[in-house]
């Protein structure tokens, strides 16, 4: 079912900081968002996230940092199992497994705190925790910012295979334009609080219609980096 949204909208100190916007997004389909720092991509994507929740879908989110999902204090399987509590799942080890595998951490020790995982092994087991309960949408916001970019890279590239054929779409929130070239089929750009271009990413990406748009796509060292 398409996911549908209609109007989301922001203030802060009496001050508009996300302008009226519609949303369409379809099941399994990708979607980037991008702009500059400041534009409104993490507002719109958390009021997109507290809209559909409300409503009754299911959405799953990544931050930037592994630091803002995990305690240091808890164990990698304390974390996990209070992750299938939320979701009022049975203790189930062979979805586990799957999961880890996909994600290419499970030789990660569970009894372990997070910092007895390297930062690109917290980060996917972050998006496994998200993934667990295969929601309607997963909101990734800046979610490599914390990596360097060849562990970036190897972490998309598995998230993308594992959501291969499957109904979870994915909005990317980042500034970084190639990592969103790489991975969305579909790109949105935000400038000061609103949705200015959307377009599938290979016409977004050749003739961008706006000047918010054009300026992310005049910086052409994002063609270099490998995510």
């Amino acid at each position: 079912m398409t996911i549908m949204v209609r109007g989301l909208s922001a203030e802060r100190s009496g001050r508009t900081i996300l302008y009226p916007t519609d949303l369409d997004i379809k099941p399994g389909e990708r979607v980037g968002l991008v702009g500059a720092s400041g534009s409104g991509k993490s507002t719109l994507g958390h009021m997109l996230i507290d809209t559909l929740l409300a409503q009754g879908h299911s959405v799953a989110h990544v931050p930037q940092s592994p630091d803002e999902a995990l305690d240091p204090l808890r164990s990698m399987r304390f974390h996990w199992q209070e992750a299938e509590q939320a979701l009022r799942l049975p203790a189930d080890t062979d979805r586990r497994m799957a999961l880890f595998e996909a994600l290419r951490i499970e030789g990660g020790d569970l009894s372990k705190r997070p910092w007895g995982w390297s930062r690109g092994m917290q980060q996917r087991f972050v998006i496994a925790m998200a993934l667990l309960g295969t929601p309607d949408l997963l909101v990734m916001d800046e979610p490599t910012s914390a990596l360097d970019p060849v562990v970036a890279a190897q972490m998309m590239a598995l998230l993308d295979d594992y959501l291969a054929g499957g109904s979870t779409a994915l909005m990317l929130i980042t500034h970084d334009l190639g990592l969103a070239a790489r991975r969305v089929s579909r790109l949105m750009v935000m400038d000061a609080g609103r949705v200015v271009e959307d377009a599938p990413s290979e016409r977004l990406l050749t003739a961008p219609q706006t000047q918010a748009a054009q300026s992310l796509c005049a910086h052409r060292n994002w063609m270099k980096l490998p995510c």
